[in-house]
């Protein structure tokens, strides 16, 4: 497989008045063409803060270190004028919501047809022509009324299809999507992740689904990665870490899920809070969550390596037994 992005030793910090936090620790991961990878993690986790560092949208006052490379091009450090003309064409991302990602003052057609113009050098007419052809792709009734239409016109829904329509235009290599069903309702939610899976084939384009929900993960996802504060904590294919989770977290997760085969009274979640990136614990980060803590956590940080020699499985814990989840507090 060609791997379109590869990311080495991402960091992103952010300057405080006293101090600084860092929001992503020596992030490690590549993507391949036509994969789509799941990023899961509680909020706080750092997953959002990746890729916004690695689309150049940090708020003034985060840095990045590392590489981020979009072939035989590094994003990170990359200048503005130059990253312009990658966003959107080659790397495009979707935002948990639409309503603030578009502007309110303008015409869905005219917000879509300046992509076209900007990125592929089309005409105003040539362009607007193909923005109504790609609302109609992504499944919007009356693509031709609706390019007329404002944003607040339009549902939730509909807003959402309106911002995959733009991020598709150019037909990117890698689409992102940061939380893109947060907030539509399960029906939309299901709509939309269909819709992924299909312009995702027939565009050959690599997805990254950033979300805390494991629910929208599986049978859409191909590989996933797991964050907690700030670093990737295992790593592997979805039905790998679905059936045989092998960090407590990422278990933790999975019992935190309601399942439509589990008739439960109740949920099981991790309990404690996500820690603060400001006061990271000592050792491992979960270790004040985790029922399967022993003292090696208390005092050294667990990389992330193989589970074992040769597999391309990975995680960031020490402890080697059996992951039962009635252990868990």
């Amino acid at each position: 497989m060609t791997k379109v992005l590869d990311v080495q030793d991402l960091s992103v910090t952010f300057a405080l008045h006293e101090s600084e936090v860092r929001a992503v620790n020596n992030l490690n991961f590549s993507l391949e063409a036509g994969e789509t990878l799941a990023v899961v993690g509680e909020s706080g986790s750092g997953k959002s803060q990746a890729f916004l560092s690695i689309m150049g949208l940090l708020a003034k006052n985060g840095s990045t270190s590392g590489k981020a490379m979009l072939g035989d091009v590094n994003l990170v450090g990359m200048e503005k004028s130059k990253l312009d003309r990658i966003r959107g064409k080659d790397i495009a991302m979707i935002f948990q919501d639409p309503m603030t990602s578009l502007n309110p003052s303008l015409k869905v057609k005219t917000q879509l047809a300046e992509v076209l113009v900007k990125h592929r050098g089309f005409d105003q007419r040539q362009a607007e022509k193909t923005a109504v052809e790609m609302l109609e792709r992504v499944g919007i009734p009356e693509p031709a009324k609706r390019a007329n239409a404002y944003p607040h016109e339009m549902s939730g829904g509909m807003r959402q299809r309106v911002m995959i329509a733009m991020a598709l235009l150019c037909q990117p290599k890698i689409l992102i999507a940061d939380e893109p069903t947060t907030a539509l309702d399960v029906t939309v939610q299901a709509q939309m992740l269909d819709l992924f899976k299909t312009l995702t084939d027939d565009f050959g384009t690599s997805l990254v689904i950033i979300t805390h929900d494991l629910g929208v993960v599986a049978g859409v996802a191909d590989r996933m990665m797991v964050m907690y504060g700030g670093r990737a904590v295992e790593t592997g294919n979805v039905d790998e870490l679905f059936y045989d989770p092998r960090h407590p977290y990422t278990l933790g997760l999975l019992h935190s899920t309601p399942h439509i085969a589990k008739r439960a009274e109740r949920l099981d979640p991790i309990q404690g809070l996500p820690p603060s990136l400001e006061h990271l614990p000592k050792g491992c980060s979960f270790n004040p969550r985790c029922a399967f803590c022993f003292d090696r956590c208390l005092e050294e940080r667990p990389p992330l390596a193989p589970v074992e020699p040769g597999s391309t499985r990975q995680k960031a814990c020490f402890y080697e037994g059996p992951l039962k989840y009635g252990k868990v507090a």
